[in-house]
């Protein structure tokens, strides 16, 4: 069994390291999980830029003992300019750009998120901003050294980022990629951590930053404008949950695929399978994500344009029928239409008790590449994932668009909490439920379920092929397996990125925090 991090004071994971000092640190200060996710989410938007940053959204899940979990959406609307007839008068009827200016149509809500969340926080006990940042800014201004995920990802990407306006001039080095190992500079970024300290959160939507970024996006040709700032703000809210045999899982609202991570472990709870790794296990996983991957593609979207709400699809007499769908042992053809997408998912946990699910995203990697020269601050290019055509994603003013984002979190029914999730879009729900069901269900230790080796359905962040992909150190038998049972199957590296990026933290009844942290990642799990 491989070592989970574990102590009494406090936990963090993170997929880098840095991140997961900051948030160590914070802790080590007294600070709350909350306090410590502000720290690492800041951090990680600088040292981990190509997979997420202050331009993009987030999403939490807080547990706090005694309590309910509260879910926070820091889901970013539409544009008040953003329609399709807005589109086509810019030349596009068929698809939304993923990068420039016109890719740039959603607020970024990550900033509202971190500020909602410290709302939760006791004022008379919460540290001060400056005590948050202050490695995010070191890092900023000082530099950080280039991982070789991000060297990796910048060259791969270049052709499609390198003449997005600001995008050369904050994250190439010469005109060139970052090599891992070199050091990258982000001095406009530091200022804007800085004012953030010194105005507050809330000038990233109504004070000096707001007008700087609406005044670059303006000018670039982004739909969003100044008014759309300002009117916004995060939400509060319950998180969808649903009842296994293990115990109670939350997850996130619409418009992330929350839901589809809920549906894929309720499917295969009933199921009954009694070993991990075994055919049954892999299959039934795979089978149940079919299921759910159907009714999210047709269904998900804005709720408030969604034909009924997600929790039904939860209801018992929809999972059941969902149930008798699956065949135990032949696979269903696919594909179906996969969605894009990146991030990075964070947990902490401190030692009064309060569990953190975080997760943040830019959706494609570096975003719109749309960099603001003055800021540092490159937005998301999330509304790409909007249609221009009718449909509960269909783009329109500040609407919500699909989000492949969902942190987890689960009551497990003996009282231990667990905080998990992972980046890599189509693969996240996925990736979720390999890791619950080794740990909760199957009994391997939190590090060995995320050691694991994983499996991906369909497309993902970094390829673009529909086969089931299988790491190369699965049992060859279960692989043989697999095929007879229908499974286009694709073998893929050892600890290759498109399995995810994933992480959990669980509390222990006795007090014990315990965190891993993925190898596939430049992260690690403190705890102390």
């Amino acid at each position: 069994m491989l070592n989970s991090a574990r102590g009494l004071n406090g936990c963090v994971s993170a997929p880098h390291t840095a991140a997961a000092l900051a948030g160590q640190t914070v802790l080590a200060k007294g600070g709350t999980a909350i306090e410590a996710m502000v720290a690492a989410a800041a951090t990680i938007a600088v040292v981990y830029p190509h997979m997420n940053g202050i331009g993009g959204d987030g999403f939490w899940i807080v547990h706090r003992p005694g309590e309910k979990p509260v879910g926070i959406s820091g889901c970013g609307r539409a544009a008040e300019l953003a329609t399709p007839d807005w589109y086509a008068t810019r030349g596009h009827t068929e698809a939304i750009p993923a990068r420039g200016a016109h890719a740039a149509l959603t607020l970024p809500g990550t900033i509202a998120g971190w500020q909602a969340a410290l709302g939760l926080v006791d004022p008379a006990r919460r540290l001060p901003l400056a005590d948050l940042l202050e490695t995010a800014i070191g890092y900023a201004e000082d530099g950080m050294v280039v991982t070789g995920n991000q060297a990796g990802c910048t060259e791969a990407k270049l052709a499609g980022l390198q003449d997005v306006p600001g995008f050369a001039e904050t994250f190439l080095l010469d005109g060139r990629p970052p090599r891992a190992g070199e050091i990258l500079r982000q001095t406009a970024l530091a200022k804007t951590l800085r004012t953030l300290v010194a105005e507050g959160l809330d000038s990233y939507y109504r004070g000096s930053i707001a007008k700087a970024h609406a005044g670059f996006l303006e000018a670039a040709g982004s739909p969003l404008r100044l008014d759309d700032f300002t009117r916004y703000e995060a939400e509060t809210v319950a998180p969808l949950s649903v009842e296994i045999s293990a115990g109670r899982l939350f997850n996130m609202v619409p418009p992330t695929q929350g839901v589809s991570s809920l549906m894929i472990l309720a499917l295969f709870d009933r199921l009954g399978v009694t070993r991990g790794e075994s055919f049954d296990h892999v299959h039934g996983l795979i089978e149940a994500t079919k299921q759910a991957f159907i009714l999210r593609n047709a269904e998900l979207g804005d709720p408030d344009f969604m034909a009924r709400p997600a929790a039904d699809w939860l209801l018992e007499e929809a999972i059941a029928e969902l149930h008798r769908r699956i065949d135990t042992r032949t696979a269903m053809p696919w594909p179906h239409v996969a969605k894009a997408g990146d991030t990075i998912w964070m947990g902490a946990a401190d030692r009064d008790g309060t569990v953190v699910s975080f997760i943040q995203s830019v959706f494609w990697e570096f975003g719109s590449g749309l960099t603001c020269p003055q800021t540092g601050v490159f937005f998301q290019n999330r509304g790409a994932g909007f249609s221009l055509a009718p449909g509960p994603n269909q783009v329109g003013p500040r609407r919500r668009p699909f989000h492949t984002l969902n942190p987890a979190l689960a009551e497990l029914s003996d009282g231990r909490v667990m905080a998990y999730g992972t980046m890599g879009g189509e693969g996240q729900p996925q990736t979720q439920a390999a890791v619950f069901t080794r740990y909760a269900l199957f009994g391997q230790g939190l590090q060995t379920a995320v050691t694991a080796p994983r499996w991906l359905l369909g497309k993902t962040w970094v390829d673009a092929t529909t086969t089931l992909k299988l790491e190369d150190r699965f049992d060859p038998g279960l692989v043989e397996a697999l095929r007879a049972a229908g499974h286009e199957t694709e073998i893929i590296p050892s600890f290759s990125d498109m399995a995810g990026h994933a992480g959990a933290v669980v509390r222990h009844p006795s007090g014990v925090v315990e965190g891993a942290s993925d190898p596939r990642a430049d992260g690690t799990a403190l705890a102390f």
